[in-house]
């Protein structure tokens, strides 16, 4: 006899809270990693919210005074990537499984390829066609229409996140976001509206919500050669949500916990394939004192932790630099920024610290 197709569970929600949006795509890799679940799917959408990146200062990347006045949300997620405006026109997925589930190692290039594959054959059963753009970008005839993203939680859980463009308000969206010049420069492109794209705008004609999630429900179910089954959330799973919320998401805490250094720093950074990579540090003695590393890249928060222990209190020439980085990083530094752009990038900032430090 035949092997049985997995049965993976789903939910399906809509306009939701950022807090408790988050907090269920959390809860969602606790569940599978501490309770006999089997992966779930989680397709919603939110109500106006802006969403930082886990590594991202939020109140240097969006107005807040601004998203308070218009009385829009916003928050910070567990995974990496940059800030997203979401809304009713945008569908929202979290996805956690064990990464053994997916036969792929935890390498998020691969990660995001595969899930980016399945997006575009969603998309494709819509009439858009579309196609995968590195590092986490769905886009079609060049202007963006997705973004995804990745982490690794506990017992090697992964938890993939989508925000899907159904319809996008670009000007909103200039409103809200203080976007640095590096996000602009690519193809020097001064208006966002060239480099986005929707559902709807590529169609013609609106879309209903519910019909891109069964799209993109489907393309999970033949892409992973699973059947989703529709679940309630379990008591457990209740109460975990209400615990992280209180934890995490209602914490102004939480969503200030990444913090552009105000002490005298310097200040260093490089855009590489893998994401915008910015490093803070301040020197005692010639040697490294404090080290902040963030950006918009894809990474484990013990990684991030890692290298900034393993760095702190110790030499900054080439050397010294290289030597320790090789010992606590390896070859696949941040997620796929390599050793080089992470040495350069904290010389770069040392020498910025001793310039400004000459003249004082």
């Amino acid at each position: 006899m035949g092997s049985s197709i997995p049965q993976w569970r789903y939910s399906s929600e809509d306009n939701l809270d950022a807090a408790y949006g988050l907090a269920v795509d959390e809860m969602l890799t606790h569940s599978v990693a501490q309770t006999d679940s089997s992966p779930i799917l989680h397709l919603y959408s939110f109500k106006p919210s802006v969403i930082v990146g886990r590594y991202q200062d939020l109140e240097a990347g969006i107005r807040l005074e601004r998203c308070r006045e218009l009385g829009i949300e916003y928050n910070r997620r567990i995974t990496g990537g940059g800030t997203v405006i979401m809304g009713p026109g945008q569908l929202a997925l979290g996805l956690a499984v064990p990464l053994e589930r997916l036969g792929v190692k935890s390498y998020v290039k691969a990660i995001l390829a595969m899930f980016g594959d399945i997006i575009i054959d969603g998309l494709g059963r819509v009439g858009v066609e579309a196609r995968f753009r590195p590092k986490n970008d769905i886009e079609v005839g060049g202007k963006k229409i997705a973004g995804l993203a990745v982490s690794i939680e506990e017992d090697d859980v992964l938890l993939f996140q989508m925000s899907l463009l159904l319809d996008f308000d670009t000007p909103l969206m200039l409103e809200l976001l203080d976007l640095p010049a590096e996000k602009l420069s690519d193809k020097a492109i001064s208006c966002f509206s060239e480099r986005m794209t929707t559902i709807q705008a590529e169609l013609g004609r609106p879309v209903a919500m519910d019909s891109v999630k069964k799209v993109i429900l489907r393309a999970f179910e033949e892409g992973l050669a699973v059947n989703f089954t529709p679940s309630q959330f379990t008591k457990w799973e209740g109460q975990e949500i209400t615990k992280l919320m209180k934890k995490r998401y209602c914490s102004p805490h939480w969503w200030f916990s990444v913090k552009h250094p105000a002490k005298r720093t310097g200040y260093a950074h490089k855009k590489t394939p893998e994401g915008l990579l910015q490093v803070y540090l301040s020197l005692s003695g010639g040697v490294i004192e404090s080290l902040l590393i963030t950006g918009d890249f894809f990474s484990s928060s013990r990684d991030i932790n890692r290298i900034e222990s393993a760095l702190r209190w110790s030499a900054t020439d080439e050397k010294s630099l290289e030597k320790n980085l090789e010992k606590v990083v390896g070859d696949n530094a941040v997620c796929g920024i390599d050793l080089s752009s992470l040495r350069e990038t904290i010389t770069a900032a040392k020498e910025n610290y001793c310039l400004a430090k000459e003249d004082r």
